[in-house]
């Protein structure tokens, strides 16, 4: 609401002083999202673990190297550790020939139960062919999650957010 004086004479009446003071609000800013870059190569997210430098031209391939290797390396993997709050994972496909996606999810996050699609946090899509990059936005709370390509057949990899 814009209440505006008049200049000829500088002065309000006491029902517009009124009106002010009721309707006098406190503006809070909010912080912009924090931005997550994560790069997808064939198999694996880069940053999370080393570049194993594999190739893939399909969905099989990976599936293939993961389950030969894919238990060993999450043991070795990073653990990303953030703050709760509003975050962009900012996912990127860097050289995987064939359509990716991101999957974030909270750890015990079952996609067939109904009640889990109303009352835990899961973040997804496609779409990210070769050389693009999708911005997916989440609010993170306290909590462990877990987070993934399905169609690149990654790992399951640990997102712990912690006040500490």
């Amino acid at each position: 609401m814009l209440i505006k004086m008049k200049p000829s004479t500088g002065k309000i009446g006491i029902a517009a002083a009124g009106l002010i003071a009721a309707c006098t609000f406190s503006y809070q800013a909010t912080a912009a999202p924090t931005i997550i870059e994560l790069v997808q190569v064939p198999c694996q997210f880069l940053d999370i673990e080393k570049d194993h430098g594999f190739t893939s031209s399909k969905k099989a391939d990976c599936e293939t190297i993961n389950e030969k290797t894919g238990a060993e390396r999450l043991q070795k993997s990073e653990v990303m550790k953030l703050k709760p709050g509003e975050y962009i994972f900012r996912v990127s496909n860097e050289n995987v020939p064939y359509e990716l996606g991101f999957w974030l999810r909270e750890k015990d996050y079952n996609w067939a139960n109904p009640v889990h699609k109303l009352t835990k946090t899961s973040v997804s899509g496609g779409g990210m062919h070769l050389g693009t990059t999708l911005d997916y936005k989440v609010t993170l709370e306290p909590g462990e999650y877990l987070f993934s390509c399905p169609l690149n057949t990654t790992p399951d990899y640990s997102l712990i957010v912690s006040d500490s």
